[in-house]
């Protein structure tokens, strides 16, 4: 009898699959208060926050999203600054308990783990990542944060 062996492909562990030291400083805002950034809104996100403010999801839409040229929905930004219509003075968030699943999922977006240079510069403005009190994140909760990011992103056009 021949014995016939399946080839097993085992990828190589991501750098970030070991964990990584990480928390979120109490009014910092370093990642909301970025001029230009967009924070694209899945439909839960926009059922969640609409909910917050008890509106229904197309009013909550058209008071604070906007869409992109491609059509996805955003949160809008201040006209002053470019930043998040939902940071306070302090740096702290107006909507904290409701966020944007791609505001919780920073600094774990994929375009900020993918490689090398892309981490520093990710180091450079949240300081939640070297901060003495971080705490191990591990890889599993690492690569949820990235899926809710990638799921945000892809967004929604019509309610």
């Amino acid at each position: 009898m021949r014995v016939i062996r399946k080839h097993v492909s085992r990828r190589r562990p991501e750098w970030w699959e070991a964990g990584i030291r990480f928390t979120c400083l109490p009014n910092c805002g370093r990642c909301c208060d970025e001029p230009d950034g967009l924070v694209y809104l899945s439909r839960e996100d926009a059922s969640r926050i609409s909910n917050s403010f008890d509106l229904e999801v197309d009013e909550w839409l058209e008071k604070d999203a906007r869409k992109t040229h491609d059509g996805r929905y955003v949160l809008k930004s201040t006209t002053e600054k470019g930043t998040c219509i939902y940071i306070k003075e302090d740096k702290g968030c107006k909507i904290h308990n409701v966020k944007p699943a791609q505001c919780s999922a920073f600094p774990f977006w994929k375009e900020n783990i993918r490689d090398d240079p892309s981490w520093r510069k990710t180091i450079e403005i949240c300081p939640g990542l070297v901060h003495p009190d971080a705490i191990l994140i591990d890889g599993d909760t690492i690569r949820a944060h990235i899926e809710a990011d990638a799921h945000a992103e892809l967004g929604f056009k019509e309610w």
